[in-house]
């Protein structure tokens, strides 16, 4: 992005034209390229002056001044002087209020009792007085990250998004939307995915939208650019507030490349609800696979893209979550009426017990939690209700009971009684060879097992191993017995032969016989 006042635009016919630079400019590029790297080592004003008269010698100063802009962000510059700066300012200026400069010799002799005091050459305290003044600092390095091409491409990037910093909506058709509603939701945009005559279109506005009023978002809009130029296929039109004057701003395919290697925002959730419901959720051993940010549901003319979805493992079945949060009555009545009209999914949705809130209005207007949730309930969706956090339980307990029907059907494909080939096996490792859930082999028969934890294992192993346990061993022993038959839920295993676990403070344990 670009300093405003470098903005480069046209107004021709009303619009809100960027003057991009194409090839022929490269010249220019490579010259601005070359002032930086010619001059490391020297001091600023040097540079600043080359710059100047690269400017004159230009057909446009505003497009010099933007190459060096950027190329500015990728020099180093330092100070270089004796001592410090400040403390030769400090002590000079107090040197000088004793003396009272009036004159050159005056002035000189402040200098000199500067030097004395601070124990340096006079000529060290005059070249140190101004040395971390930005004119008198040094370029100590400059490694340009682009080509004369390239250098092109981020300008023309730059002016894209410096254009669109007085943006107060942008629509947007793009080859790749899912990406698209990820990176807006990110930046903290509102939008609303809308089915056109063209395709998708994407709207895009700032948060204050909800409330009535307008107002800017254009680093957000600017930084959204950058994603929406990395699809195959796309097109942008932005309105723009041009000092009070609506102006219409127009990109497409082409006009700008986007960076490579810049992540557009990092991977946050929208809300720390939904980052913390997601957390709790994945730490849990639950047959479903939880996934962000699914595919868009059509809603009539428009589209809505839920939150989360969830797998279910053992079968090709999909429910979609969407996480009802607290905001304005506007906001919970558009997402009635998005929940109203979604495409015939499975569809779980939380609702904030404290919708209906309106923190604008000075009188408050609340929505009673059970009428919210029954509104959503006559949409023919389920329904969990939450205060502060999604509680992953009530998630859980709608999740299994779409889980008791697969359930029921996957035990049907495995027989009544199950005989594996391994003396030891997982029930896990069983189930996995029908292709069904755990809870579809659990209440099977084992005629030639003995159901161990979660573990099958023949009785010849579990005589095997209590003749090789004695009453007192320790716990590392008992463990590496049972290690070596495959079995690791030691507790399990020795309730089964009737031992128990001694603790000896936290040293270990050591193995005794259960009372009876």
């Amino acid at each position: 992005m670009l300093r405003k006042e470098l903005l480069r635009v046209s107004r021709a016919g009303g619009g809100y034209h960027p003057q991009f630079v194409g090839r022929e400019e490269r010249p220019l590029a490579a010259r601005a390229i070359g002032t930086y790297q010619g001059h490391v080592g020297e001091r600023r004003e040097r540079l600043d002056a080359a710059i100047e008269e690269l400017e004159r010698e230009s057909d446009d100063f505003k497009l010099v001044r933007g190459f060096a802009s950027l190329l500015d962000r990728e020099a180093v510059f330092e100070t270089r002087a004796p001592i410090p700066p400040e403390r030769a300012r400090r002590v000079a200026f107090e040197r000088a209020e004793a003396v009272g400069v009036a004159t050159e010799q005056e002035r000189s002799r402040a200098r000199s009792d500067a030097a004395e005091r601070l124990g340096v050459d006079p000529d060290d305290i005059e070249q140190s007085l101004y040395a971390d003044r930005e004119p008198n600092q040094y370029l100590a390095s400059f490694e340009s990250p682009w080509s004369p091409d390239e250098l092109l491409d981020r300008y023309n990037l730059s002016l894209a998004q410096t254009a669109l910093f007085d943006a107060t909506e942008v629509r947007i058709e793009s080859s790749d939307p899912r990406r698209l509603v990820s990176a807006v939701k990110r930046l903290g945009l509102l939008y609303e995915l809308r089915n056109t005559e063209v395709g998708r279109t994407l709207f895009v506005t700032g948060p204050d939208a909800l409330f009535g009023r307008t107002r800017r978002y254009g680093t957000a809009f600017a930084r959204l650019l950058a994603s929406v130029a990395s699809a195959e296929e796309w097109s942008l039109r932005a309105t723009i507030d041009d000092r009070g004057t609506e102006r219409e701003l127009k990109l497409e395919t082409g006009d700008v490349v986007p960076p490579t290697g810049e992540p557009i925002a990092e991977p946050t959730y929208d809300s720390g609800v939904e980052a913390d419901f997601a957390a709790r959720f994945e730490a849990l051993d639950r047959p479903w696979q939880l996934r962000r940010e699914p595919e868009p549901l059509s809603v009539n003319t428009s589209v809505m893209i839920p939150d989360f979805a969830f797998d279910y493992e053992h079968a090709d079945f999909r429910v979609f979550f969407e996480v009802m949060g607290f905001w304005t009555p506007s906001y919970v009545e558009k997402k009635l009426d998005q929940l109203a009209n979604v495409e015939d999914v499975q569809l779980l949705v939380a609702v904030d017990e404290t919708l209906g809130l309106d923190p604008e209005s000075s009188t408050e207007r609340r929505t009673e939690t059970g009428e919210a949730a029954a509104e959503v309930k006559a949409r023919d969706h389920r329904v969990v209700t939450y205060s502060g956090s999604v509680r992953v339980k009530d998630v859980v307990d709608v999740l299994r009971e779409y889980e008791s029907g697969f359930i029921e059907r996957e035990a049907e494909r495995v027989p009544e009684e199950v005989v594996p080939d391994a003396d030891v096996i997982s029930l896990v490792e069983v189930a996995a060879e029908f292709g069904v859930s755990v809870a579809a082999v659990e209440e099977k028969a084992f005629p030639e097992h003995r159901v161990v934890g979660r573990t099958l294992v023949r009785p010849a192993v579990l005589s095997e191993i209590d003749e090789n346990l004695e009453p007192g061993q320790s716990l590392a022993d008992v463990e590496s017995i049972l290690e070596s038959r495959g079995l690791s839920d030691a507790s399990a295993v020795l309730s089964t032969l009737g031992y128990r676990i001694e603790w000896e403070g936290l040293g270990g344990g050591r193995l005794r016989r259960r009372k009876k």
